[in-house]
């Protein structure tokens, strides 16, 4: 994860066609996001840009995959949000976890 004077820059790792949207902790370094939306016409690249803007908090055109367009993992630009907010997002989906079992 790089943050700089504009925002942050991330790794994700994307499952589409996810039984619901969801952050699903991380993965090798990336955060692992599944996604109802399918691969297919960029919907599931439009899905994942609406999902995390909801989640930090930023519009939607504040959120860029730089580069991954057509494969899985993917790095995201956030104009607006600090790696604070990303991590959060990371250590919330695990606690949720921890505490359903």
């Amino acid at each position: 994860m790089r943050e700089g004077p504009r925002g942050v820059s991330f790794l994700v790792r994307v499952q589409p066609r996810a039984s619901r949207d969801e952050i699903d902790g991380e993965w090798q370094g990336a955060l692992r996001v599944r996604l109802n939306a399918p691969p297919v016409d960029d919907r599931a690249n439009e899905a994942l840009k609406r999902f995390l803007a909801d989640r930090l908090n930023v519009p939607v055109a504040a959120v860029r995959i730089a580069s991954g367009q057509r494969g899985r993992l993917k790095r995201v630009e956030v104009q607006g949000a600090r790696a604070g907010q990303v991590r959060a997002m990371a250590s919330f989906s695990d606690a949720r976890d921890k505490a359903r079992t």
